[in-house]
């Protein structure tokens, strides 16, 4: 194998490394986007709750609190159970 070729062989290994680099990066990114969009669906959600309990809902609280619930249950079959948390606390972000 000549000299070209090992550098080729060499290009070709770092490419794919990259590109495999760039792919879990931008996985991590959209997770992370998933994640405060299902974190701002969990305070909507929490309010209407809230709002609900006080006695100071609307007629269509009911089912804004559905819609939302149904939006987590999207994002739980896509990304997870909410629920599982890794020890890290994501608030301070």
């Amino acid at each position: 194998m000549g000299f070209m070729d090992k550098v080729k062989e060499q290009a070709a290994v770092v490419t794919a490394v990259a590109k495999d680099t760039a792919q879990k990066g931008q996985a991590k990114v959209e997770e992370v986007q998933a994640k405060r969009a299902a974190d701002a669906v969990l305070r909507q959600l929490g309010l209407a709750v809230f709002l609900e309990r006080t006695m100071r809902g609307s007629a269509a609280t009911e089912e804004t609190i559905v819609g939302h619930v149904d939006t987590l249950k999207a994002y739980e079959a896509e990304f997870g159970d909410l629920t599982d948390t890794d020890g890290e606390d994501d608030t301070a972000d």
